[in-house]
């Protein structure tokens, strides 16, 4: 899978969990939602807060730890202040029980 890196097996992602990892010096948050797999950098884009520590909330939120800021963990998009600007997403495969992460470079 050329520009995708592996990042976990999927028994290390068992929905509900998450995971960070880091490529090329950017932190990603991988997560399980009901079994479908999806990335984001771990950054508010309100105060650089690592969402990875935030709560899961229903409908496939993360909260921010730092000051509350909500972000859709499908597509990146702020929910809510303070932050306004979307989080960057990367594509995730699976491939048979590896998880592969598009690279961000």
């Amino acid at each position: 899978m050329q520009g995708f890196v592996k990042v976990a097996k999927m028994h290390e992602l068992t929905p509900g969990e998450r995971k960070l990892v880091e490529l090329e010096g950017v932190r990603i948050a991988i997560f399980n939602l009901d079994g479908d797999f999806y990335a984001i950098e771990d950054v508010c884009t309100h105060d650089g807060g690592p969402l990875v520590e935030g709560d899961v909330l229903e409908g496939g939120q993360i909260r921010c730890p730092r000051h509350g800021a909500r972000f859709d963990i499908r597509t990146g998009q702020a929910l809510s202040m303070p932050a306004f600007s979307p989080t960057a997403t990367y594509e995730v495969q699976v491939d048979g029980d590896d998880v592969w992460v598009e690279a961000p470079f």
